[in-house]
């Protein structure tokens, strides 16, 4: 029974229109592609400069429907220094890097948090570890700050790190 109160308790954070910060969340943008939506909000500018350095922008315009765990600028500050200039560098590292953020489909809050303890699959072919702790939900170590955040072909959930890949699989994907 607590479990199920702390489930639910999670999933009412992570559906709430003021999740974390207010700046953090782009609206709901359904007519808009994920691409257009992290555009349009100024929290997402490495990420976009990076999915154009690695001419995914195309493709997360494409129809979907996608999931994308999108780390904020803060997130990408938080890495080593000449970090994310190295990846913008390396196109083949940083497409693995960014499509280990993307999992096919559109998981919604609701799912993510009965996805528990699973591992989906990303589209660069590594797993993810998704947990829900303490009333928040974390997807390999890192907070779900938003969620929700509609768009025409699929789904952003807001995130306070940049995931990193153990290793980057065979090919770069």
């Amino acid at each position: 029974m607590l479990k199920t109160l702390s489930l639910m308790a999670a999933l009412t954070a992570l559906a709430a229109p003021a999740v974390a910060s207010a700046q953090m969340v782009a609206k709901d943008r359904p007519s808009n592609t994920i691409a257009q939506v992290a555009a349009q909000n100024g929290n997402f500018k490495t990420l976009v400069a990076a999915l154009q350095a690695a001419g995914l922008v195309e493709t997360l315009q494409g129809p979907g429907p996608f999931t994308v765990f999108a780390p904020t600028d803060a997130a990408f500050a938080k890495l080593p220094a000449g970090t994310v200039e190295a990846l913008l560098a390396d196109r083949e590292a940083l497409t693995a890097i960014l499509t280990y953020h993307v999992v096919p489909g559109k998981v919604m809050a609701g799912d993510i948090v009965r996805m528990n303890g699973a591992t989906p699959a990303t589209v660069n072919g590594a797993a993810l570890d998704v947990v829900v702790r303490g009333g928040g939900v974390f997807v390999n170590g890192a907070r779900v700050t938003g969620a929700d955040v509609g768009a025409s072909n699929g789904v952003i959930h807001v995130i306070d790190t940049v995931l990193l890949p153990a290793a980057a699989p065979a090919g770069g994907q």
